[in-house]
Order: structure tokens, then sequence, then C-alpha cells
């Protein structure tokens, strides 16, 4: 959540920056009003609490000289106060609980250097990338313009009815070939980033706290998978549990920048999706993802930003993949990012820039959910964190532009070059 010292001290800089996300002045004005209550509710207390604090002194200095009238007096009045100190510190804990819950509503300040706009349209491309040989996307060939569901079930590798027979739509069932592909492409992304980044194997189903602290919840409640019988949450991303990892600790600068990844599958009910094109792989419910991730100090933030950005872009590039790179408009942030590059691989079967990677800086508002500090080396006061992350590679439109892309003429898929090791030296899925 942002930082509530910030609303107080500049709101007008806090309004103007929130406004490039279409964040309304009220919104802000209803949590500095609240604040203002949180605050006086609190010295009210607090002077109950001093007032109690010293009728009891004078309690004991009473029953010591003899003046037991007055004692008793003092000591009525001191349980009056007391009574209206609970009433007091009740209502402190509701404001604070008030207030929480809407800082926890409210998204991040964009970064300065953040694209202006309104929606996905207002998006910014940086570059874009493709293979030798590949001069554009409308280099490619005519069997290379065949949808992957099509070549998937022709080869019999993508088995999307039975998938739905088993859970439903939108569910996907790899086969042979095709789920060899699957998992070479996990190895892929966890071997690229063995090198920095320690492999973490966390739990799939995670506490509502866990999905607070990076902003999941309260907001994209509906967007998840919940067991209601254990309050537990199906994760969306690998991010959630990592993110926690440090929940509520104190992490030594020495530390930083923590980096970490992790395969995982990951669940998105994908509500309000009604409409959008959900054939094939474009959009699912369940999914296989490596997460890189990493905890920093402010000034390592921005290195370590890019670090994630060139991990991801080394993966498309490994596997010889047309891809972009997207600078999101403030407009179309997520609500927890304050800076996010997309990376979208095309697809020549189904025509379009598929994204595969959102690269985001989440500045310390995620630690601040999350009660993420470190200890700086010089000085004992503890700062947030902050926190940034990166999908290394995840599956599905990622295999569904490999076999679109490696498609030959005869109608089998070459295997791209960087997976044959997981294919046992094969070269073709047939």
């Amino acid at each position: 959540m942002i930082d509530i010292r910030q609303v107080r001290a500049d709101p007008a800089a806090v309004k103007a920056a929130l406004a490039r996300r279409g964040v309304r002045a009220t919104e802000v004005g209803e949590v500095l009003a609240l604040d203002e209550r949180l605050r006086a509710a609190t010295a009210h207390r607090d002077e109950l609490r001093a007032r109690v604090r010293q009728l009891s002194k004078e309690v004991e200095a009473a029953y010591r000289s003899g003046e037991r009238d007055r004692a008793e007096k003092l000591k009525q009045e001191s349980r009056d106060l007391g009574a209206e100190e609970r009433e007091a510190d009740a209502l402190v804990d509701r404001l604070a609980q008030s207030l929480r819950d809407r800082l926890l509503l409210v998204p991040n300040i964009p970064a300065e250097d953040c694209p202006d706009g309104d929606s996905p349209a207002d998006n910014v491309v940086l570059r874009t990338w493709s293979p030798a040989g590949q001069a554009s996307v409308d280099a490619y060939a005519e069997h290379q313009r065949v949808p992957h569901w099509e070549i998937g079930s022709h080869l019999g590798i993508l088995d999307l009815e039975r998938g739905a027979k088993l859970s439903g739509s939108m569910f996907p069932m790899f086969r042979r070939g095709g789920a060899t592909l699957a998992r070479a492409l996990v190895q892929f992304g966890l071997e690229l980033n063995r090198d920095a980044f320690e492999e973490i194997r966390p739990p799939t189903l995670v506490r509502t706290e866990t999905m607070t602290s990076t902003g999941h919840l309260p907001k994209f409640a509906d967007d998840a998978y919940h067991i209601e019988r254990d309050d537990l949450w199906a994760i969306p991303t690998a991010e959630v549990p990592l993110t926690s990892l440090a929940r509520d600790e104190i992490l030594p600068e020495a530390d930083l920048p923590l980096r970490l990844m992790a395969y995982t599958s990951c669940f998105r009910r994908e509500a309000g999706s009604a409409g959008r094109d959900t054939r094939g792989l474009l959009r699912v419910h369940e999914f296989d993802k490596v997460e890189i991730l990493a905890y920093t100090t402010q000034g390592q933030a921005a290195g370590v930003h890019a670090d994630l950005l060139a991990r991801a872009e080394a993966a498309l590039q490994g596997l010889g993949l047309t891809y972009r790179v997207v600078d999101l408009c403030a407009g179309d942030l997520g609500p927890s990012s304050a800076r996010t590059f997309d990376l979208e691989v095309y697809a020549p079967g189904c025509d379009q820039w598929l994204e595969v990677s959102s690269v985001s800086w989440f500045s310390d508002y995620q630690a601040r959910r999350a009660n993420i500090r470190y200890r700086p080396a010089q000085g004992s006061g503890a700062e947030p964190c902050h926190t940034l992350n990166g999908s290394a590679l995840a599956v599905p439109r990622v295999w569904a532009a490999i076999v679109e892309a490696y498609r030959r003429p005869d109608g089998y898929v070459a295997v791209p070059e960087a997976l044959r090791g997981w294919f046992a030296g094969a070269e073709l899925i047939a």
C-alpha cells in the first residue's frame, strides 16, 4: 500500500500522480479524512491513558498520606476514565482497520517515467526482436499460419476436448510431444536463471494474508480459486508465495538483492473474459510458469528491474521467437505496479501478439502490505524493501508460439535447438 505519511505530506502531488491511473481526487480525500479521524481518536485515547496513569499515582499518594476519602474519590474517577479509555481504544482499532482496508484498495503511485495513458492503446512499443532470417511478422510462410489448436489436434499433442471433460473448458491437456514441450520449457526457464536465483518450490495453496500481501486481494477475489472450507487460495502466480516468504521479517541489507525463482502451477478464473478470444491456449484457467522475483533496496531496484527484463528477453531469444517489449502506460498498470514492461511474442498462426511476461517494479507498495523490511548497514531504523518480479517463462502462450512458428511444410513441428536436450535429442514433434 502507499505510505500514508506521503499522502499527509503532499496530498496534491499524490492526487496528481494517482489521477494518471484514473483515481479520483475524492478517493485520496477520503483516505485523508479517515486518517485525520484516526489521529484525533488516537490523541484522545492517549490523553485518557495519561490521565488514568496520573490518577493511579495520586491515589497511591493519597493513601500514603492518610486521605482515604480523597483516595476513594480519585479511584472512582480512574475507573470511569478507564472505561472511557477502553471505548476510545476500541474506536482507534476500528478506525485503523478502516484506514488499512481503504488503503488496500488504493493502487500504487506510478513511476515518473511511466508513460501517460488511459488504456492499452496508449502503451509504448519500445523495440521488436526477430531471429535471424525473419525480417518481419509478414515473412512467415503459409504453413506457419495455422493456429496451434489445429496443429495440436492434428499431431495429438494438445487434447482440449478431454481436458474439458476432466475439468471444464479452458483447462488444457498436453499429450506426447506436447507434454514434453511443456516440461522442457519449465526446465529451460529454470536453467537460464540458476546462476543468480535460488530455486524455491512453494505451496500452491496459500492463506488470505499471503494473497493480500501482493495486492491480489481484495481487488481480484473474483478472479481467484478459493477453498472456503480451509480459507486457502490457489495461487495465480508464484509471485504470491515468493513475495510473502519474508513477510513480517527484517532482512540485513547485506542479503539484498535477494533473488528467488519458482516453478509452479498457476490458477486463474479469468473472470470477465467473456467475448475475448479463448480458443486453444490463449486464455486458460491453469498453467505452468517459472517466476523470478527479487527483494531490493530502493537504490538497487532500477538495476534489478533491467536484469529481470533482460533475462525474460533472453529466454525468448534463446527459443528463437519474435517478440516486442511494451512499456505500459499509467492507466494500464496492474494495481500494485509502479512500472511494468510486457513481453509479447508473435504467434503467426493466430496472427496475434501474445503477452507472455510482465516484468514489474512495485516500489515499496507490496512490502508495506506484507511488512517486509531491511535494516540498513549504516543506521538502526528498518526500511521497507522494494519488490520486483517477472515471468521467466510462462508455458501456454510460448508453447503456442513455438508450435506455430516452428511448424514445417510437412505438418510436423521442429523442436527448438535450446530444448532438444529434454527431447532425448529428437528434432521433431511428429
